[in-house]
């Protein structure tokens, strides 16, 4: 036997044309038509066609590749002669050609107009011997099973093969005849000896012979079943007969053969599948014309359409989870912290039931829109239904059929609705449902929202179980009270409190106004807007915690601008804090600012609304009368509550106040709340109240610069309060530098950004003693003391602020 030897001959200097391939290859011997459409590809014919009608055919490593690059081009080719070309309509080119024999590109020449390499032949030498002999026996042996197995070679091919006696173009000529991939066949290409393509070659076609006979054995099973199918068609068509000779229609058969299509397609669960099938056999057996063939259509419609096993997969990549939720939310971080954790536990786990949260916050802070990213976040499918005016709770678990147009409540509509079994789903202003005489809907949502009972919700349509264990729910309200106990307690509530200017004017340029210029026709070279035009929107055009109206503002800027665009004037327009109200008019509201000025019988209080922080300056006076308390300013009944033990505080304290003991038998006491118009309610402001009158009783002033909040007891301690977050913000931006806040509310300082920390002074106080010694000056020159025209005889004791051990020891002083 012969050593096999392979030389690679340079085939001179001349430079060839280049067609690379894509998604097919060419090999020596092998003749073949291709259909030519790309510009170099038409230019390389065209070029070809002047010189020898020989170009070189070479494969692209990616078909998805228009115009490939060098680097994308197999080194290895075949130089190929141009046997026949017709041009087609639409400037395509459809060509004949034949493999002549394997060569190496070792350099591109040119690119434009089309690429021109310059290559060298691979030559190969004769070898003969009883091995190869053996080695083309086993190939031929294996292609010609090859054939009969695979039944898309024509047999005419082994007869062919046969007769071929040259090692390599027998493996070249098979090679061409094998349907697997272009990869596959560039490593045969790029074998340079007949032998190891000879041992290649029966490597793949063991492999693909496997895989025939694979397919043929499921081809083998599937006839069986379709004989079954057949059987059973046959004796349904002879029913039909039977049913049609009878004078009865058939046409409820096909329907029942659809059903029974879906139900299979379905994969229902087997208490459900067992439910629908019992439907089905029903439906099969009525008459067509059957009113209750309706409601079991209807039925078959709803429980073959539900996501019974379809589920999406979770994007488990937390730091794109985490880039999502903050190109899509500024702030809101306790949110944002708990999806990741989710996906952090989805990560460890594979098998978790989905979360219930619960956003909580004022109107336009982005509880719903943050739904929607959390749906993003994951990769889920997002369905959403608002709760708001809810009373029946036939809305939340279905109908039962016997009703007329019954259907399954909005939880199993929202399911169908998403299309797969692990949607996030949105219960929008679940604080604004009430009851009837229908049911309460909310009881209804018990199951829902429990974790341990929705892995087998019951509907009373459906009559069967449905899994909510995978649905990562989210609901949204404005208020917690409004919401049940039992149903506040299945959730996991994360308050969202209203945005701090600072974060407004973020929330703004980031998000709010690219999209308003967008919505309005405009380009951001068009327009621009300061920072200081945006801070001048959000402190006297708006007044909320979130950001619609601001977002209604800013869009109101862009169509002025628009305008003046269209009229004529030349961009960029300029926004600034001096054009603003040339666009919005004066400002709709006046920023509530700390007087400053020390005054008697006047504290600052701080507020909380569903728009954020505000400051209020209580006022007290004293006046002859009979011991009357005056409170005015619309003031709710808790608040008012709090005014008579503020009262009933300054007499039990009189005498260490520095107060006539019998100051209320003669003098009539009156606290007013300024604005008037607005409703106010709520404890808070117990201590500010306490203070207004203890200062008009003594005549001593009120620190003008600042300003408290707190819940008093008749004894003087102070209890916490909410909404410290946006009072502290408000008494930041009213100019206040002190603040005095419930010692017990010292966690929630973690809360207030660290910026507006620094520029207050924020003490915390346990007892109103504390505050009065903190808030009160020394009286005024020329002021003294508030009761004037008191009997001689009345004590006039100076101020003197007690502990909690003198408090505890002072006797209760009640109304004589």
């Amino acid at each position: 036997m012969t050593d096999i030897m392979v030389e690679a001959s340079s085939v001179a200097d001349e430079s060839h044309p280049l067609l690379p391939l894509r998604g097919m290859l060419v090999f020596p011997y092998m003749i073949t038509p291709l259909d030519v459409g790309r510009e170099r590809s038409i230019q390389a014919l065209e070029e070809a066609m002047t010189r020898e009608r020989q170009l070189v055919l070479a494969v692209q490593k990616s078909p998805e590749t228009s115009e490939p690059e060098v680097d994308e081009i197999y080194e290895t080719g075949v130089m190929a002669e141009i046997k026949q070309l017709l041009k087609m309509p639409e400037g395509q080119i459809r060509v004949l050609v034949e493999g002549l024999h394997r060569v190496r590109i070792e350099e591109f020449l040119e690119t434009e107009p089309c690429l021109r390499v310059r290559v060298s032949e691979i030559v190969e030498t004769k070898e003969s011997g009883p091995e190869m002999e053996a080695l083309m026996r086993t190939v031929q042996d294996q292609f010609e099973e090859y054939v009969k197995l695979s039944r898309k070679v024509p047999s005419e091919v082994i007869v062919a093969i046969n007769s071929i006696e040259d090692p390599g173009r027998l493996t070249d000529t098979i090679a061409a005849q094998l349907i697997v991939s272009v990869e596959e066949k560039q490593q045969l290409l790029e074998i340079p000896s007949a032998r190891g393509r000879l041992e290649h070659l029966v490597l793949i076609l063991s492999k693909e012979m496997e895989i025939l006979r694979l397919e043929k054995k499921i081809h083998v099973r599937v006839r069986k079943q379709l004989e079954k199918n057949q059987k059973e068609y046959y004796l349904r068509e002879q029913m039909r007969a039977i049913q049609k000779e009878l004078g009865e229609k058939d046409a409820i058969a096909s329907e029942v053969d659809e059903f029974r299509r879906k139900i299979e397609k379905a994969k229902l669960p087997k208490e459900a599948r067992e439910q629908a099938m019992h439907e089905l056999e029903r439906l099969e057996k009525m008459p067509p014309m059957a009113a209750e063939a309706v409601v079991v259509r209807t039925y078959l419609d709803w429980i073959t359409s539900l996501p019974w096993s379809k589920q999406t997969r979770d994007r488990l990549d937390i730091a794109g989870a985490k880039q999502i939720l903050d190109e899509d939310h500024y702030g809101l971080e306790k949110v944002k912290d708990r999806i990741l954790e989710f996906l952090a536990v989805r990560h460890l786990t594979k098998k978790i039931k989905g979360p219930i949260l619960c956003l909580v916050g004022p109107p336009g802070v982005g509880k719903t829109s943050l739904a929607q990213s959390i749906a993003r976040t994951l990769d889920r499918k997002f369905v959403r239904f608002s709760l708001g005016g809810v009373r029946d709770e036939a809305e939340i678990r279905g109908h039962r059929r016997t009703y007329i147009g019954a259907m399954p409540g909005k939880v199993i509509q929202a399911m169908k609705q998403a299309g797969s079994r692990n949607p996030v789903m949105l219960l929008d202003e679940i604080d604004k449902m009430t009851m009837d005489f229908r049911g309460d809907p909310a009881s209804a949502l018990l199951e829902v929202l429990d974790p341990e009972q929705n892995n087998s919700f019951g509907d009373h349509y459906l009559e069967v179980s449905f899994d909510l264990s995978n649905v990562f729910f989210i609901t949204t309200a404005n208020v917690m009270h409004n919401i049940p106990r039992p149903l506040l307690d299945r959730m996991e509530v994360i308050q969202i409190p209203g945005y701090t200017e600072e974060e407004k004017l973020e929330i703004a340029k980031r998000h709010l106004w690219g999209k308003q210029v967008a919505a309005n026709g405009l380009k951001k070279n068009q327009i621009m807007i300061s920072d200081n035009a945006i801070q001048k929107v959000i402190s006297d055009y708006t007044r909320e915690s979130g950001v619609r109206n601001l977002e209604r503002e800013l869009g109101s800027v862009c169509r002025k601008v628009a305008k003046e665009l269209v009229e004529g004037i030349e961009p960029p327009i300029r926004v600034n804090v001096n054009s603003i109200e040339t666009h919005l008019g004066p400002p709709r509201y006046l920023r509530s600012l700390s007087e400053g000025e020390s005054k008697v019988g006047v504290a600052t209080g701080l507020a909380y609304t569903q728009v954020g922080g505000d400051i209020l300056a209580i006022e007290a006076s004293v006046m002859p009368g009979k011991g009357q308390l005056i409170i005015t300013g619309q003031l709710g009944d808790v608040m008012r509550e709090s005014a008579q033990a503020s009262l009933s505080y300054v007499r039990s304290r009189a005498a260490e106040l520095g107060i006539p003991v019998d100051f209320y038998e003669k003098h009539d006491l009156h606290v007013h709340v300024p604005e008037g118009a607005i409703p106010k309610d709520g404890p808070s402001a117990g201590i500010t109240i306490t203070t207004a009158l203890v200062s008009a009783l003594t005549g001593r002033p009120v620190r003008g610069d600042l300003a408290m909040t707190g819940e008093i007891t008749l004894r003087g301690r102070i209890l916490p309060i909410g909404g410290v977050k946006e009072k502290v913000l408000a008494a930041h931006r009213a100019g206040i530098r002190r603040v005095l806040l419930p010692k017990e509310n010292q966690k929630d300082l973690e809360e207030i950004p660290v910026n507006v920390q620094k520029k207050l002074d924020i003490e915390l106080v346990e007892h109103m003693d504390v505050v009065l010694e903190k808030a009160l000056l020394d009286p005024l020159p020329g002021i003294g003391m508030a009761l004037e025209g008191d009997d001689a005889s009345t004590e006039q004791m100076p101020f003197l602020p007690t502990g909690f051990e003198q408090e505890s020891q002072q006797p209760w002083m009640g109304n004589s």
